[in-house]
């Protein structure tokens, strides 16, 4: 019969052995001291080391990590912001070593060359060229951080420039700016919209103009083929031309007087209509035209006259 002592050491063996037996994840680096010194580094997988003489010291994780910081600080124009900057990093295989021996804080070692970094660049520009040129503060931020923390066993993937936020006053100015610019430009169009309109309607005015007086003298030509048709009408049944001059104006002056009694909202003035006055009509008519042909007459015979005196002398 086996005694309880040898169960025990047994069984304190079999605790001892596998304790010496560990595994190890993926993306993950384990390492190892032997008697307090650093003895090797295990990958994943299934691994051994001798028990009570080796420990695990560390396990670091080789997935790329991200860091967030924030940085506030002031521009060339004396405007304080603050930039969010990411910086994503991940610790080099070959040099598992140094990233885990030789610095002691990597998240506050990343975040002191981030700080001055920034402080370096953006002091340099205007606001405005903050935002247009924040990636060149991200590739400035990349090349210090690779310099520096590649001796650490630290390569870094990407650095981004993911937040510029101004002060708050700052923000409503440049946002007025911006507001006033656009009502600047809204202006100048509706001003050119405006004189675009106005052109337009002097334009069509014009050609209006144009055609009512074309209308107009078209208009006055059929008016006098007629009356110059009704003339030879009436001369032909014996009324000579100043007579039936006279009717045809008589014949307008009534048919006037009939269109403008044809709306309701027009205020007509009559004159004597009884038939001695349209008879006196006549005969003022009919005088006048005398007169005019007489006078006519007159400045013939006085122009002929003295074409003749300057010949004589």
């Amino acid at each position: 019969m086996v005694s309880p002592i040898v169960i025990f050491i047994l069984f304190l063996g079999l605790i001892i052995v596998f304790s010496g037996i560990f595994t190890v994840k993926q993306q993950t680096a384990v390492l190892v001291e032997r008697l307090g010194k650093f003895h090797s580094i295990k990958r994943s997988g299934l691994q051994f080391k001798v028990p009570l003489i080796d420990r695990i010291s560390g396990r670091v994780s080789l997935k790329i990590q991200q860091l967030d910081v924030n940085v506030e600080t002031k521009t060339r124009d004396n405007v304080f912001v603050k930039l969010k900057v990411s910086v994503q990093f991940l610790i080099l295989t070959e040099k598992v070593y140094d990233a885990f021996y030789r610095l002691e804080n990597s998240h506050e070692q990343i975040t002191a060359y981030i700080f001055d970094t920034v402080r370096a660049e953006v002091p340099k520009m205007k606001l405005d060229d903050v935002f247009e040129r924040k990636d060149d503060i991200a590739m400035a931020i990349r090349r210090e951080l690779e310099e520096s923390m590649n001796e650490y066993g630290y390569g870094i993937v990407k650095a981004l420039v993911t937040d510029i936020d101004p002060d708050p006053e700052v923000k409503v100015a440049m946002n007025r700016i911006n507001a006033a610019e656009r009502q600047k430009i809204a202006a100048e169009y509706e001003g050119e919209a405006e004189r675009i309109r106005i052109v337009a309607k002097a334009r069509a005015e014009a050609e209006s103009k144009r055609l009512q007086g074309q209308g107009i003298a078209d208009q006055r030509r059929e008016i006098a083929k007629g009356l110059e048709e009704s003339v030879e009408v009436l001369n032909r049944v014996g009324i000579n031309s100043q007579e039936a001059s006279a009717l045809i104006v008589v014949t307008q002056h009534y048919d006037t007087l009939q269109s403008m009694g044809e709306h309701s909202k027009s205020t007509l003035i009559m004159l004597p209509n009884a038939p001695s006055s349209a008879s006196d009509m006549l005969t003022q008519m009919t005088a006048s035209f005398v007169a005019s042909q007489q006078l006519g007459e007159d400045m013939k015979k006085g122009s002929l006259k003295n074409g003749h005196g300057e010949k004589k002398s």
